[in-house]
């Protein structure tokens, strides 16, 4: 009489490392992997060896490997917790930035907006429909026109006003929203204020914010209608992860449109808005799904 085998329940992990580049790496991960019984499914890796460092007055290769891996194992806490010990002699011989998440599990979103709603009501729909892995816990804006959006999605909306004295307040204000939510990625869906260094530091590779222009040109105020003056054939938006420096954080994702001569600054602004919420959803995107790795004042995006 053939014996019933009971199938094994699995769960699907995302790991995404990156380290100094050497020969080894991937053997030594993918065999910690199959040791946990582990099945890849997807890989994705980078090997960046366009740096060079000098030794002994000679440029020498010092490169630096990414990768991400979508793999399956059996499931349960415990599994987690063994691929983690697993995993850190290697993470360590190699020094290793690493993270391991569940495949799916949706990552906690807060986001500011101010006048213009059209990146918000496209990040609402697209999480809505689930094509986005996040779970958007608040909207905060520094105007009221955007709560009845936010709550028909039922989602909780502050409204924190700023000016140039309440400034410090709000963002303190902020961050307590960020602590409360329990907030792992803060976006700026076009939210038109300047956030202070001391805010800029405490968000550093959690904080995406979507410029309307194609970085590194136009940065700053009106970037529509300084395209406009330079006559320019495309427009675009840029989203990139916010740092101390106005509009140079890393950049994460770019779109683009032609346009031509008839158009005028409106125009511009109005054939932009579908190149920013395209832009700013792909790097939320590829954020939540562990595909972006900093490396410096650039990003690797690992699709």
């Amino acid at each position: 009489m053939d014996t019933l085998v009971e199938p094994v329940e699995t769960a699907q992990y995302v790991l995404t490392l990156d380290c100094p580049d050497g020969p080894g790496i991937v053997h030594q991960v993918s065999g910690v992997l199959l040791g946990q019984g582990a099945d890849i499914i997807d890989v994705r890796q980078f090997s960046d060896r366009q740096h060079l460092r000098v030794v002994a007055g000679a440029p020498e290769p010092d490169g630096r490997f990414f990768m991400r891996l979508h793999f399956e194992a059996p499931a349960g806490e415990l599994t987690q917790d063994a691929l983690r010990a697993a995993l850190e002699p290697v993470a360590k011989q190699h020094g290793m930035r690493w993270e391991l998440r569940p495949h799916g599990a949706k990552r906690r979103v807060l986001i500011m907006v101010s006048k213009f709603e059209h990146c918000l009501n496209d990040l609402l729909f697209r999480t809505r429909t689930g094509e986005l892995p996040v779970e958007v816990v608040a909207v905060v804006s520094n105007h009221p026109d955007h709560q009845r959006l936010a709550e028909w999605h039922g989602i909780a909306f502050f409204h924190v006003p700023v000016t140039a004295d309440t400034k410090p307040q709000a963002e303190a204000r902020l961050m307590e929203l960020v602590d409360q939510f329990d907030v792992e990625l803060v976006v700026l869906a076009r939210y038109m204020q300047v956030l202070s260094d001391g805010l800029t530091r405490h968000l550093e590779g959690r904080a995406i914010n979507i410029h309307h222009s194609f970085l590194p040109s136009f940065k700053g105020a009106k970037p529509y209608h300084q395209a406009y003056a330079r006559g320019v054939k495309t427009v675009g938006a840029t989203a990139h992860y916010v740092n101390s420096e106005l509009d140079e954080g890393p950049i994460i994702s770019q779109q683009v449109v032609e346009v031509d001569h008839t158009f005028g600054p409106e125009d511009l602004v109005a054939a932009g808005r579908d190149t920013e919420c395209k832009a700013l959803s792909n790097a939320v995107r590829w954020h939540c799904e562990g595909r972006v790795i900093v490396q410096g004042n650039r990003t690797i995006v690992l699709r």
